[in-house]
């Protein structure tokens, strides 16, 4: 088996490593069972990379990862590290790989297991089916956008300054993304912003509008506030194929997705770079998850977000549908058997750690392979 295919794996923190044991064990699987070989080095983010090295992120990190196919993370962050500094963050390292990466879009979905439909705070017959993705911008907007940063006044008070900022090549690669994905699901496109109020959201639907016209006038588009948005994802979710929107809406918007599964520890996610001039795209994969510090070292998380997505990994860095898809099936039968990690418990279920739910996935894996 040559290692035609390489990773970069960055647990991080908290239950970051914990969660991606799990996962080697899947690779390992991938490996015996499916003659697919990864050529994989793994290195410290966050606030394991503050205590070794000083800084959330080194510059020999970020090389590793532009030099790579793929990279599969973790979580970062932590109460520990909550007195270094705004600069200081274990969050700067996820923020730097996007920036150094080019990581714009960044993919969310939101699909409802069947096992799981009473796990969500929402009744069964609004959430059954749900499967829908949110794309977001990921570079760009409020949280890199430039005047920013905190002043004092001449009357010694403070003022702090952030600034949305949108270019229309911005826009148009995002939702290029989103118009792709939808071509392959239900050719269905929801753009959101606020071009009521904001300049930004006006010309967000603008550039939309023109680049669907354009180049594609298969897929049915719209057009929804933010806020709005937010109301019809708790109203009536499966109205939604492919959500695309900006920076700030889409962390907002794909939070509340994310509940409407019944928990965080469910969701995986990928940002995504453009494509090269040899036709390779940069390219993350995280659950959705944090570091949830106060379970870490327990053995309690739910492994499942970060196997889902190494499976994302197959799909989009290496177009293993197939095997993505095994995988996902797995995982639903695990979830269908009854075991439940403790953020899924329900009655007549079995609680297990950590390592029995990454057991259970190989074990169907072994099943579903066959």
């Amino acid at each position: 088996m040559s290692a035609n295919k390489q990773l970069l794996v960055l647990p991080g923190d908290g239950i970051g490593p914990e969660v991606m044991h799990e996962v080697w064990r899947v690779i390992d699987w991938m490996e015996r069972r499916r003659g697919v070989r990864f050529e994989i080095s793994d290195d410290l983010v966050g606030g394991a990379a503050i205590d070794a090295r000083g800084t959330p992120i080194s510059p020999e990190t970020v090389e590793k990862a532009k030099s790579v196919d793929a990279v599969l993370f973790g979580s970062v962050g932590g109460p520990k590290w909550d007195k270094l500094g705004f600069d200081m963050r274990p969050e700067i390292a996820i923020l730097t790989l996007r920036r150094e990466l080019g990581l714009f879009a960044n993919l969310r979905p939101a699909v409802v297991f069947d096992p799981l439909v009473e796990a969500s705070t929402l009744k069964a017959e609004v959430i059954r089916g749900l499967d829908l993705m949110i794309v977001r911008e990921s570079t760009g907007g409020i949280y890199f956008g430039e005047p920013r940063g905190i002043e004092t006044l001449a009357n010694g008070k403070q003022r702090a300054i952030n600034t949305e900022v949108y270019t229309t090549d911005e826009i148009e690669r995002v939702a290029r993304v989103a118009f792709d994905l939808a071509r392959k699901r239900q050719r269905r496109v929801c753009s959101v912003e606020k071009a009521n109020v904001m300049e930004t959201g006006l010309l967000w639907r603008q550039v939309v509008t023109a680049l669907h016209q354009r180049e594609f006038a298969d897929v049915e588009l719209t057009h929804m506030y933010a806020d709005n948005c937010a109301m019809q994802l708790v109203r009536n979710p499966r109205q939604f194929d492919v959500i695309v929107t900006t920076n700030l809406f889409g962390d907002l918007l794909s939070d509340l997705a994310s509940m409407l599964t019944g928990s965080l520890g469910m969701l995986p996610s990928a940002t995504i770079g453009g494509l090269d001039g040899s036709g390779r795209r940069h390219a993350l994969y995280e659950p959705i998850h944090g570091s949830a510090p106060d379970i870490a070292g327990k053995g309690i998380a739910n492994p499942l977000a970060q196997i889902l997505s190494f499976a994302m990994l197959l799909r989009y860095s290496f177009a293993m549908d197939d095997e993505a898809r095994l995988i996902e099936n797995a995982c639903t039968t695990v979830l269908a058997s009854g075991l439940r990690t403790a953020d899924i418990m329900a009655k007549h279920c079995a609680k297990v750690s950590t390592q029995v739910m990454g057991e259970a996935v190989v074990r169907e894996l072994d099943k579903l392979g066959a």
